[in-house]
């Protein structure tokens, strides 16, 4: 990845303040300011790691950036043009190249359906296939995320935890993006299958040529997959830069303070390419 060529995103002086309304006959008496005034740009083919406490704004970032939330002011460029002045046609063109792995597998997967049926819905709907590839096209899919073709008429709660991130994952790339935001992909699972997660997506990422938002609450994993890390605190980020000055030579105490506070397994502490 070369940082000299044109960012694909650029977030610019991005805001997003919840109104706090209060009274009898609500009115609104002071904002929350998830998002206040951050910016930073991500580079095609890399993977920025974003990382901060529960609450800093990580996820409305992420939120943003996919369009599941508008902004109060700034700026999102892709590509260098400004999502926010697009047509709702160019807005879905957009949202096929930008896509999100959530947090919590099982409720980001509709239980009523069968995992053939959410893999192929997206791909028949924006044109990525037709009737008569879609079902070699959501195998392929399958064994890219390591699943085996038995499970397309299976249902999501048959499923692990880990292997319903996995099918995550294969829904984010069914629309073939070029960005995909990965919102604390392994915080909800075991200790004993983050590491394949993170291991997936770093392959993914490599072989797929994708460009990576990694939110996390831990230095650990997110050090372990990120080429940059952002620090997020109170809705602004604090400190950014390579990954490895970040995490071995934080300069801001916030940082320092989560670098102390790592409880996650040894391996993402390690260098990344040990």
């Amino acid at each position: 990845m070369s940082r000299q060529q044109n960012p694909l995103i650029q977030v610019k002086d991005l805001k997003k303040y919840y109104p706090v309304k209060t009274g009898i006959i609500p009115h609104v008496t002071d904002y929350v300011k998830a998002v206040d005034g951050v910016s930073f740009s991500i580079y095609e083919g890399e993977i920025l790691g974003l990382v901060g406490e529960s609450g800093c704004g990580k996820t409305t970032i992420g939120k943003l950036l996919t369009g599941l939330e508008k902004p109060t002011e700034g700026a999102i460029l892709y590509r260098g043009m400004d999502i926010l002045d697009w047509t709702a046609k160019e807005q879905k063109k957009y949202r096929t190249k930008i896509q999100m792995i959530f947090q919590d597998p099982y409720s980001s997967l509709n239980p009523r359906k069968h995992i053939y049926e959410i893999l192929a819905a997206p791909m028949l709907y924006h044109g990525i296939s037709d009737k008569q590839t879609v079902e070699k096209d959501v195998k392929e899919l399958l064994e890219m995320v390591g699943m085996p073709q038995s499970a397309l008429g299976r249902y999501p709660h048959e499923f692990s935890g880990g292997q319903r991130q996995r099918i995550g994952i294969a829904r984010a790339l069914s629309l073939k993006p070029e960005f995909i935001v990965c919102d604390e992909p392994v915080s909800a699972l075991d200790v004993s299958v983050q590491a394949q997660i993170l291991n997936l997506l770093k392959s993914l990422q490599k072989e797929l040529q994708l460009t990576l938002l990694f939110i996390g609450h831990g230095l650990g994993a997110v050090h372990y997959v990120s080429d940059r890390i952002a620090v997020m605190q109170n809705g602004r980020i604090v400190e950014l830069g390579d990954a490895r000055e970040v995490f071995h030579h934080p300069q801001q105490e916030y940082t320092k303070m989560l670098l102390n506070s790592i409880l996650e397994p040894k391996a993402y502490s390690e260098d990344r390419d040990s």
